[in-house]
């Protein structure tokens, strides 16, 4: 079940988040299955697939070793998807803690988007 499909337009894209079971990384799933740790590799969906979408990716949660499986809505900028919410621009761009306080695996803050 999509616990965020009430913050969906029936127009417009989504992408399809996670988080990998392994070290608790934001994912992102790409146009092959594959999970990226970059929304800008993540693919976007129509609105009105997103359920059958999220069923399947949702079925495949264990074999993927993902938990958390849902459904982002996104704009298309010149540098990939973007969240339309704060919450989703900070799990994509993040973080939102002071790069002192970074942990090592985060790139370095570039523009405003990591």
């Amino acid at each position: 079940m999509d616990r965020r499909n009430n913050r969906r337009d029936e127009d417009g894209l989504s992408v399809v988040t996670a988080n990998r079971l392994l070290d608790g990384r934001i994912v992102w799933l790409d146009l092959q299955g594959a999970w990226q740790l970059s929304i800008r590799n993540a693919a976007t969906f129509p609105n009105d697939s997103m359920p059958e979408r999220l069923a399947t990716q949702t079925a495949r949660a264990a074999a993927d070793e993902v938990v958390g499986v849902y459904g982002v809505q996104v704009v298309l900028s010149s540098s990939g998807p973007e969240p339309l919410t704060t919450r989703e621009r900070i799990r994509a761009f993040g973080p939102s803690v002071h790069e002192t306080f970074t942990p090592a695996w985060q790139p370095p803050a570039q523009s405003g988007r990591a």
